[in-house]
């Protein structure tokens, strides 16, 4: 559906972990063959974090943001956190952006916005319909996840795939002779592929203290081939109904940021006749960042020059639920 609405990412941010991990830790930790990782997920290297944590990645994420918009900590009338991964249950890991950044005392409304994989673009459309009312003007939407605690060496598809990143975006309304808006936006899930990907602890179902209670349960599970195949039988009718033509072509958008889910899921998009030189990847030296892979990438877009102002932007993924979502942005 063809929204059109007026708005603007005036700041971009990211934040790397310090720590670099060769595919080949993952490999010895695994019990894999050499080449393997590259081989089957198309990760050379990821990163995962040391002493850092979830909020504090945001917010030096969204110092960088704010230091390109110009724009004090002060000055932001909301915070989205659009992670896939919480800093802790309670409270909500919003407030801990908020109070990283030193706006503790500020009041500045605070909240999650989780759709795993998908929460970055989620947020991004929950930001704009605010923008657009009138409600708030200066919005940070910070995505920060730390994957790396919750592998399980049991499965290794899964547990060399992921790394730990953050990226942050500042969004305000399109000024008058701005050509930058959301055009569409789109999102669909499907319940029948719940527990493809899951991570079953760190509720109140399977809580440590039930009985029972394993330590494998607040480990990150994914049957990657069920995942494939659900997403083959429901994508091409999802391009079509989001933006007519997009499953056969890139129609007039001029450069795609996927989220990074996997190798075979990047090769995937070739069968919608997107090329390969419109389509920006950093999953080779990041790996899948959960939900800060699509800012994650579209901030290496920018800072590269492939993204310019005034280009067509499809940011779109999959995401545990099972779910898939898509935005045609003017950037």
């Amino acid at each position: 559906m063809q929204v059109n609405i007026p708005l603007k990412i005036i700041g971009l941010g990211r934040y790397l972990p310090k720590r670099i991990v060769p595919s080949s830790e993952l490999e010895a930790m695994c019990g894999l063959s050499a080449g393997w990782v590259e081989r089957h997920n198309g990760v050379r290297e990821r990163r995962w974090v040391t002493d850092e944590t979830s909020s504090f990645m945001s917010a030096e994420a969204a110092r960088e943001a704010l230091c390109e918009a110009k724009l004090r900590p002060d000055q932001l009338d909301l915070i989205i956190n659009a992670s896939g991964t919480g800093e802790q249950a309670i409270p909500d890991t919003g407030v801990l952006i908020q109070r990283q950044l030193g706006l503790g005392k500020s009041g500045i409304p605070a909240m999650t916005i989780h759709t795993t994989c998908l929460s970055f673009i989620m947020a991004m459309d929950v930001a704009s319909n605010f923008i657009s009312s009138g409600r708030y003007k200066n919005i940070l939407i910070a995505s920060a996840d730390i994957a790396s605690c919750g592998i399980n060496p049991k499965e290794p598809e899964s547990a060399s795939l992921v790394g730990d990143a953050a990226a942050a975006v500042i969004v305000t309304r399109s000024g008058n002779g701005d050509t930058s808006m959301i055009h569409n936006a789109h999102f669909k899930s499907y319940g029948d592929g719940a527990y493809l990907t899951t991570i079953m602890g760190g509720g109140s179902r399977f809580h440590p203290r039930f009985e029972g209670h394993k330590a494998e349960d607040d480990l990150f599970h994914m049957d990657g081939p069920a995942v494939l195949r659900m997403v083959r039988g429901i994508a091409h009718d999802f391009l079509e109904e989001f933006y007519p033509g997009l499953s056969e072509g890139m129609v007039d958008i001029d450069v795609v940021v996927p989220h990074q889910a996997s190798k075979v899921g990047l090769m995937m998009l070739k069968r919608f006749g997107w090329p390969e030189n419109k389509i920006i990847k950093t999953i080779e030296t990041l790996g899948n960042c959960v939900a800060a892979s699509i800012p994650v990438t579209l901030y290496q877009g920018v800072r590269d020059g492939h993204i310019q102002r005034d280009d067509k932007i499809l940011l779109v993924g999959t995401g545990a639920g099972l779910s898939i979502g898509g935005m045609v942005l003017t950037f």
